[in-house]
């Protein structure tokens, strides 16, 4: 499998995009062991590259894996979110929209893409057939309204 060249695409669609050093391979690493989950590939290359994009607006497109794990640890221990929300253990949050609605991939599913969480609603459904896709759509939309479902 070919490397993705991860600054390539994000500069591509977004050249203002605000691209961080790479994450230490340690510190992904660490990161997978204190979630008990191994990154999808894309995310742990695209990490390694650049830990963390940002978008317009300082939107945190794809988060830092400091955060990654403070923000998965948070959703799959509050006890507020077990009482309100369906579990979160099968995800693993990457990134947001700044309004509450989180991003997510789906370990050890990389057919499912990557998946919204609407916290309005507790709704968990596929927006983008991968990170690439993703990347591409969020960094050039105008809000919301490029992962709005259909009705």
């Amino acid at each position: 499998m070919l490397a993705v060249p991860w600054r390539d695409v994000v500069l591509a669609v977004f050249p203002a995009a605000g691209l961080a050093d790479g994450a230490p391979v340690a510190a992904i690493a660490a990161a997978q062991e204190r979630l008990g989950q191994v990154f999808p590939e894309d995310l742990a290359s695209l990490l390694a590259e650049s830990d963390g994009v940002r978008g317009d607006d300082e939107l945190d497109v794809i988060w830092p894996v400091e955060r990654i794990v403070r923000d998965n640890l948070e959703f799959r221990t509050v006890a507020d979110f077990r009482e309100l929300y369906a579990p979160f253990d099968g995800l693993l949050f990457f990134g947001d929209n700044g309004g509450g609605d989180q991003f997510a991939l789906v370990p050890g599913d990389p057919v499912r893409g990557v998946v919204v969480w609407d916290h309005e609603t507790d709704e968990r459904r596929t927006v983008a057939d991968g990170l690439a896709d993703y990347l591409t759509r969020i960094l050039v939309a105008d809000g919301d309204e490029w992962y709005a479902p259909t009705r």
